[in-house]
């Protein structure tokens, strides 16, 4: 599972530059789906195979000047919440007493692993003043210039060393046991439906939006199937969260989201395809997971709204997911939850599915029997050659042309409606790439 480390530090330290440097981007979103809204607290970096979300604390703090008692709350939650910390301070400017009061909420928190890193040192022969940040009373300082990318290395293997190693649990996995995670805002009925699926009290269910701050792992064979069904915090607007604590279960969810097989996205019926819906819509389709939606509270709803109505709605304004199917149902009196179940075993099936040879050269046909294959305005069109599909989850194929840069998003969607007219793929994203090669 993926960990959270969270940059901790006084304003003006270069938080967002170091934020920036290990998320290799410039802004802080990763998102990048239609629709869905752009969060600039929290990114996610990868370093030696291994991947962690990093919140960048800079944009909490805001622009306080003293070590103010929000700041100090931040810092609390920062290190309750989170699995390893970056604790930066400005070495150029030295060891400050601000420095050393969040140092001292830090010990407090907890035994949560801490690396101090010395920023600003932009040359070499500067890095003694590093030796200045022992006084914090952490072992692990590092001299590192955000700027100019200097000791990064150092500090991500001190970073990959602090993260959760995975459980036993996590590593031995039954080879058909399938991973699922149960997202959605806040007081969707999430709870309501793992106990149902489960026919227990696992998690705890509360009409109090937000009951549930962090995972609940419950493992459980259902009509012979073996299910790891994750149990994931709400989410809300930003401007709504309940303090920090809820704010780390969201990094949590998307978190949880990365180690799942499909994803049961639950809606309100009385209120569809909110910005958090679509937000966690576009993580689920950008890491390739499969995904079942489901409108709940459905027993709430009065007559005025029909089936048809929402899920125009939904195909409206989350067309990224035109390949997801819809379930209406109500966690609490159990109507729709066998389906749901059903519904994502098969998903489950699709995302492995792999199409034989033959029909591959059938989608061949297709594809070039397409009206105009896209051309440049130097009259110069594309070419396939060949297409093959990779292994792995979800569905991957790649296709072999002269220039992949012809290669416009109209065409690609016909090629992936193409795909998927050859095979039942409901449920799950197919992923098409494309590559150049000179025709022999």
């Amino acid at each position: 599972m993926a960990g959270i480390i969270a940059l901790i530090g006084r304003p003006n330290t270069g938080k967002s530059s170091l934020f920036n440097r290990l998320t290799g981007t410039k802004d802080s979103i990763v998102d990048d789906m239609p629709g869905v809204t752009r969060d600039r607290l929290y990114g996610e970096a990868e370093y030696e195979g291994q991947n962690f979300y990093v919140v960048d604390t800079g944009g909490i703090f805001g622009t306080d000047t003293e070590f103010s008692a929000g700041i100090r709350a931040h810092v609390e939650s920062a290190v309750r919440e989170c699995d390893g910390i970056i604790f930066l301070v400005d070495g150029r400017e030295g060891i400050t007493g601000a420095d050393e009061e969040i140092a001292e909420f830090i010990r407090r928190g907890g035994n949560k692993p801490v690396i101090v890193a010395v920023n600003k040192l932009d040359d070499p022969k500067h890095d003694d003043l590093a030796n200045d940040a022992y006084v914090l009373g952490f072992e692990r300082v590092i001299p590192i210039s955000a700027l100019h990318k200097r000791g990064m290395y150092e500090l991500l293997d001190a970073v990959i060393e602090i993260l959760p190693v995975s459980s036993e649990h996590d590593d031995v996995m039954e080879d058909d046991e399938i991973k699922l995670v149960i997202a959605g805002k806040p007081n969707v009925g999430k709870s309501s439906l793992l106990n149902k699926i489960t026919n227990s009290e696992r998690s705890l269910v509360s009409p109090i939006a937000g009951t549930t701050r962090d995972p609940v792992d419950t493992s459980a064979i259902i009509d012979g199937q073996r299910f790891r069904i994750v149990d994931t915090a709400g989410l809300r607007r930003r401007a709504k969260f309940d303090g920090d604590l809820e704010y780390y279960s969201y990094v949590r969810t998307l978190a949880a989201v990365d180690r799942s097989d499909v994803a049961i996205l639950m809606m309100d019926a009385g209120e569809p395809c909110t910005d958090q819906d679509k937000r966690i819509a576009g993580h689920v389709a950008k890491k390739g997971k499969g995904i079942v939606i489901v409108v709940n509270k459905w027993d709430l709803v009065n007559g005025e709204k029909k089936a048809d109505e929402i899920t125009k709605k939904i195909r409206d304004e989350m067309p990224f997911l035109n390949y997801a199917p819809v379930i209406f149902s109500s966690a609490l009196n159990g109507r729709g939850v066998q389906k749901i179940l059903q519904t994502a075993v098969t998903v489950s099936q699709n995302r492995k599915k792999h199409i034989p040879t033959n029909q591959l050269n059938r989608l061949m046909r297709d594809v070039l029997a397409f009206d105009r294959l896209p051309s440049d305005r130097k009259g110069r069109s594309l070419k396939v050659y060949y297409c093959s599909q990779a292994e792995g989850e979800p569905p991957t194929f790649i296709f072999f042309v002269n220039n992949p840069e012809l290669v416009n998003g109209g065409f690609e969607n016909h090629v992936k409606n193409k795909i998927r007219e050859l095979e039942d793929f409901t449920g799950t994203p197919i992923r098409t790439f494309w590559r150049g090669k000179e025709k022999e």
